[in-house]
């Protein structure tokens, strides 16, 4: 019996490639440099994690960066002692991934709007979804606007500026082919 060539159209390439693991490694490690790079807040989580999420889905695509952003969420709760406790920041991480989502659907189509709905959704939506929790309210949500749009206004302009100019590094992005019409 004949082995199939590797060349063969039937051998489907890997999405997991050295260069792949690389960046979303390196990524996941910038993301836990900025969990310690914080904002000052009542809670002590609005950091500098969420950047590399934000530019990871621009590069890599949106389910990779709302891995990177949904565990740098985790790592910076962790630095500052689940002042919210771990299923809260859990369900926190699970709309961070799902902000970064969104940023990297909406940037290829207009980078204004993808950052205007990611400063909106992670600094406005995201808290007021405490609003109708016992214990948290109206109070919680004012306490937390305000360095909560001030964190995802850095986050999100750095990551897009760092991916404007990384752009040749990564010709192949998802934001770069997404807006050629060439989507992976």
């Amino acid at each position: 019996m004949a082995k199939p060539e590797l060349s063969s159209p039937a051998v489907k390439a890997s999405r997991w490639t050295a260069r792949r693991l690389a960046t979303l490694a390196m990524l996941i490690a910038l993301s836990t440099v900025g969990a310690n790079l914080k904002i000052p807040s009542i809670t002590g989580t609005p950091a500098f994690d969420s950047f590399p999420g934000f530019l990871g889905a621009l590069i890599l695509g949106p389910a990779d960066g709302a891995l990177i952003a949904s565990l740098g969420h985790l790592l910076t709760a962790f630095t500052a002692g689940f002042p919210l406790t771990l299923p809260l920041h859990l369900v926190i991480a699970a709309g961070m991934a799902a902000v970064v989502a969104l940023f990297a659907l909406f940037y290829p189509f207009s980078p204004w709007l993808g950052i205007a709905a990611g400063i909106a959704l992670n600094g406005l939506l995201l808290p007021a979804l405490f609003i109708p929790l016992p214990g948290f309210g109206k109070a919680f949500f004012l306490a937390m606007v305000v360095p909560l749009l001030i964190a995802s206004a850095l986050n999100i302009v750095l990551a897009a500026t760092a991916f404007t100019s990384l752009r040749r590094v990564f010709p192949t992005s998802y934001a770069a082919c997404r807006g050629k019409g060439e989507g992976k």
